[in-house]
């Protein structure tokens, strides 16, 4: 085993969180709650010290092993996430309690991976504790949450806790400018994804701003009126749902190291496989709802900017640095960017909701003018 593992080294800006974690890969706890906002890098933390935990040569970050786990692919991960709003106790049983007490399929531990796990429902958090109570000898569990302080105390008290402080808009700037990404790119990135590396870099990629430009057609056509707004809502179900097409083809990307020479599933390696096309089958579900809130996201920020350029704040407080804070008066853009959060915070609140009288209904929000006051 490496004496500081390489792969750990991916993390940037959270010295003290990888000082904890190259220190606990010696010897490894049998639960850990990587808790930090958004975007402070916990999720990539929770990739690389499941890396390191399962490369034979404890973390070179180069190896089959490393790569598969830092893909979330590895045969021996199993990650759980939310279905819907919650994580419900079916999904704990199939996904955590069973493999828990299975042999792994291949040689080494077996990592379970529970994201944003404060949204496990009740009867699912009681029966991951019955595992973390008495935890096989060969399970290590990785807990992410932005919000530590929802999960049950039973649960949380059975884990160690590894803090990802927030990260500073100039760190992750920086960042973007390592890599070799323009400046204005890289702080309009950095500004759209709030402080997300990983989200950052993606936004930097040259397609990475597709859904700001549906946004910026969402707001032409919306203000033109009513007809205008409807037209608006139908572009972007469209651009969700093409997004949603676009990923069906990673599946197949994703199960190649499982195949054998005749492209057929590895006996040893099905339970993975199913797990893969399981998850799979899950993102494309949320993709397309995921894609509708960046780009109402992308209109709150245009509409933001107009208030914060009506209110006399200077470029550097802007978000999209790139474009002019042209449009109406403040009133307007207020009511507007009303009407929009409105609508993420009741998508992200219940996923039942038809997206298209929801879009619909805050486009035409979105393009109503104010009446004068007399």
């Amino acid at each position: 085993m490496t004496a500081h593992p390489p792969v750990l080294e991916l993390v940037p800006g959270q010295d003290a969180a990888m000082t904890f974690l190259r220190a606990a890969v010696r010897r490894p706890h049998h639960a850990y709650v990587f808790a930090g906002p958004e975007g402070s890098g916990k999720q990539l933390g929770a990739r690389a010290f499941a890396a390191a935990l399962l490369c034979p040569d404890g973390g070179c970050g180069t190896c089959r092993a490393c790569r598969l786990a830092l893909d979330d692919r590895h045969p021996n991960e199993f990650l759980v996430e939310p279905e819907g709003r919650d994580i419900h106790v079916d999904t704990v049983r199939e996904e955590i309690w069973h493999p828990a007490y299975r042999t792994p399929p291949e040689p080494g531990p077996k990592l379970f991976v529970i994201r944003e796990a404060d949204r496990l429902n009740p009867a699912a958090a009681d029966v991951l504790l019955k595992v973390l109570e008495e935890p096989p000898p060969d399970c290590v569990f990785l807990l992410n949450s932005a919000r530590p302080h929802e999960l049950p105390e039973t649960v949380l008290s059975r884990c160690h806790v590894v803090t990802f402080a927030p990260l500073a808009e100039d760190f992750v700037v920086d960042t973007l400018a390592g890599d070799g990404v323009d400046q204005q790119l890289a702080t309009l990135a950095a500004r759209l994804a709030g402080g997300n590396v990983g989200r950052a870099r993606r936004l930097a990629r040259s397609d990475g701003l597709g859904f700001r430009d549906v946004a910026r057609d969402a707001i032409e056509r919306s203000s033109s009126g009513a007809p205008g707004a409807l037209v608006a809502a139908e572009r972007v179900l469209k651009a969700a749902d093409q997004r949603r097409k676009d990923m069906k083809e990673e599946l197949a990307a994703e199960l190649e190291p499982f195949l054998d020479d005749k492209g057929r599933p590895e006996p040893s390696y099905r339970g993975a496989i199913k797990r893969l096309e399981t998850r799979h089958h899950r993102r494309l579900r949320r993709e397309e709802r995921d894609y509708v809130d960046r780009v109402l996201l992308g209109i709150s920020s245009i509409l933001r900017d107009r208030i914060v350029d009506r209110v006399g704040g200077g470029t550097d407080l802007l978000i999209n640095v790139d474009l002019r804070p042209d449009g109406d008066s403040i009133v307007s853009a207020a009511a507007g960017l009303a009407a929009v959060e409105q609508a993420r915070a009741a998508l992200a609140e219940d996923l039942n909701l038809n997206q298209r009288l929801v879009l619909e209904q805050a486009f035409l929000r979105l393009g109503e003018r104010p009446t004068p006051v007399p």
